[in-house]
Order: C-alpha cells, then structure tokens, then sequence
C-alpha cells in the first residue's frame, strides 16, 4: 500500500530506510487462527512497540534510528520512542486515543469488506487479505480496546517528533496529534488540507516535503 513511496523519501532525505511488514500484513507470515487462539489483544500495539520492534532493530544491527510509522504504526512508533533511544519520530494519522468516529469508520469498514468490494481491493496489497483485515478489525470493534490511550507514553518522549494528520481523516481527528503534545522534545504538528487517513497517498509531495525540511533541522 505504500508502493514507491518510501522509496522516494529516502532519496529526497538522503538516506537510507528499511520497510518492513508487520506479521499478517503485506507479504509477512499470516498470525495462525487470527480470529481465535492468535486474536490480538488491547496490548497489541505496546507488544509490536516494545517488542517486536526492539527484536528487529537488533536483530539488524541498527541504533538510534528516524521512526516513521503510519496509522497503528504511528501509535508503535510513539510507544517505541517513549521507552527507546531515537533520533526521530515521524508520524502520520496515528492512534493516541480512540475517538468515536474512528470505532465508526471501523464499522463500516467491515460492512464493505463483507460485501466484497473493500476485501477485493485490500487483496492487491495482501498475501492473506482476511488475515490482515480482521486481525486489525476484530480488536479495535472490541470493547476492550477503547480504553487505549498512550498519551502519558508520549510524555516521555525525549526525541524530536514530526506528526501529520489529514484534516478529512474518517479514521481520526486532529486530537489524535494535539493530545501527543507535550513530550521532553521538540513538538511539530501539520495539519493536512483535503487529505484523509494516507497523508504519503493523499498529500505526498506535501508530506514528504515536511519530513524532508522536518529530517535536516535535526542536529
């Protein structure tokens, strides 16, 4: 789903990126029995955060690295930066609190996954679309989760962070950036005109105009 984008960034940026999958998304392993024994629970995002993350990172030799996360990674990118060392946070259309009308747009996301048009679009981008759809789907529609809220995470945060977030957005609104604030470092918040919850889809040039300038203030 993010096609040549990252691609594109890192050559504007000038450096190097690693693009990565999370399990049962994109071309990674499927989660086994994703709406049963391996269903994701309200942890979920501080485990990929504070686990999974660290154990890549290590596992490829690099430190101190720019987070960039969209969406759900977004929210892992903040968790990470508030319990690791980062040069920089970038996020676009994270996850800090769950609002309304993200549950909403959720439920009508399952509506058009089981009619069959979103299914058979999300399958462009997915080895095992149903794996990568409920997985996502199942645990933000469960009760549990609403209770997610990481704002006291982002107060830790010592790292400079860039956050976008699209002004049409049906998956969140600008409280999702505006309650990241404050953290110990240097705070940037871009408000998106007539982009919704893919800032590198709907706004690219915008977007990668303001990681660029964002990237080369850093000391």
């Amino acid at each position: 789903m993010w096609r040549d984008w990252p691609a594109r960034l890192c050559q504007a940026c000038g450096r190097e990126g690693i693009v990565y999958s999370r399990r049962g998304y994109g071309g990674s392993d499927p989660v086994p029995d994703v709406r049963g024994t391996g269903r994701l629970q309200p942890d979920y995002l501080h485990r990929e955060a504070l686990e999974v993350l660290p154990a890549l990172l290590d596992e490829l030799d690099v430190e101190d690295p720019v987070l960039l996360g969209h969406s759900d990674g977004g929210s892992i990118a903040l968790l990470h930066a508030s319990h690791f060392p980062v040069s920089a946070c970038v996020v676009m259309a994270p996850h800090v609190i769950v609002e309304d009308i993200s549950v909403r747009s959720i439920e009508q996301a399952r509506e058009a996954f089981e009619s069959g048009g979103l299914r058979e679009r999300l399958s462009r981008f997915h080895a095992d679309v149903d794996n990568a759809f409920w997985q996502w789907n199942d645990i933000w529609l469960d009760p549990r989760f609403r209770a997610f809220d990481i704002r006291a995470e982002c107060r830790r945060i010592a790292a400079p962070v860039l956050a976008l977030q699209g002004l049409d957005d049906p998956y969140g609104t600008l409280r999702q950036i505006d309650e990241i604030a404050p953290t110990q470092g240097p705070f940037e918040k871009v408000q998106l005109p007539a982009c919704g919850h893919s800032p590198h889809k709907d706004q690219a040039q915008a977007t990668t105009g303001h990681i660029v300038r964002f990237l080369a203030d850093l000391p």
